[in-house]
């Protein structure tokens, strides 16, 4: 791979960080890290989640994935999505070091990558709209910077065009927004676990926040459930949110993965 070189973006004194040693949630959007034949950028942002916490930097809490817009004047490597990493820190400006040497990198030959980080609590309603719009919008690189201007949001283009800065902006807006997209990750690790489970352990064990049938009615704290293979929780009304359905064998169990894509795109 040739050496990446990226792009400042953002770069003002009071960008949006806080001090050293103060404690807060950071939100960091990444997009477009990967080629056609390297791991995603799924895998990518949950790597970097394992190698935040080992370092001391960070305490991840969770990786969403966002579908953005599919378009024929959008390039994008396979599925148009972006991921956002949750995490507590208090080391700010080691997180920003940390992130850009990772992504540096691991991004692929080819790839156009953008991070964003921004503080939870600071997102704005402008930013969550920017998320909603690359949903169903084509968005340019200017505006994103320019929306990073206006609200001291920290933004770098990486690599290649650096059109990877309007997915991972999305990806910040979208995870505040809380309405949108699938967990990959919670600080529990859930991906490795398939069987039948009752609804407090899964909440327990999974740093689940809540488990509701489709059509929106509560589980019970005793329901048992059965979690097939590649379930995965979504964001609900800013939660990590478990969604089940009847089952004729067990009580109840997670949704489809068909049912999953088609609520959490």
């Amino acid at each position: 791979m040739s050496p990446c070189h990226f792009v400042t973006t953002v770069t003002r004194n009071d960008c949006n960080f806080c001090k050293e040693n103060e404690q807060m949630k950071y939100l960091i959007g990444i997009d477009d890290t990967d080629n056609l034949t390297s791991r995603g950028t799924g895998f990518i942002v949950r790597d970097l989640a394992r190698q935040l916490q080992e370092a001391g930097i960070a305490e991840p809490h969770c990786v969403s994935r966002h579908q953005l817009f599919f378009h024929p004047d959008i390039p994008y490597t396979s599925h148009n999505s972006s991921a956002c990493l949750e995490a507590d820190s208090d080391r700010p400006d080691d997180l920003k070091k940390f992130c850009l040497s990772y992504l540096l990198d691991v991004a692929a030959e080819g790839s156009d990558a953008g991070l964003c980080i921004v503080v939870f609590d600071a997102v704005s309603e402008e930013q969550i709209q920017w998320g909603l719009r690359a949903k169903k919008e084509i968005l340019t690189q200017d505006a994103a910077r320019e929306l990073a201007q206006r609200h001291n949001i920290f933004l770098e283009g990486l690599t290649g065009t650096r059109d990877g800065i309007i997915g991972s902006l999305a990806a910040c807006g979208l995870r505040k927004y809380g309405n949108d997209g699938r967990i990959l990750m919670l600080a529990a690790d859930f991906r490795s676990f398939k069987g039948a489970i009752s609804a407090s352990l899964i909440c327990r064990n999974f740093h689940i926040q809540n488990i509701f049938d489709n059509f929106g009615v509560p589980i019970p704290p005793d329901a048992e459930i059965y979690l097939d293979e590649g379930w995965k929780p979504v964001m609900k009304d800013g939660k990590y949110t478990l969604i089940v359905e009847k089952d004729g064998e067990h009580t109840w169990k997670s949704i489809s993965k068909e049912y999953l894509r088609s609520i959490s795109s």
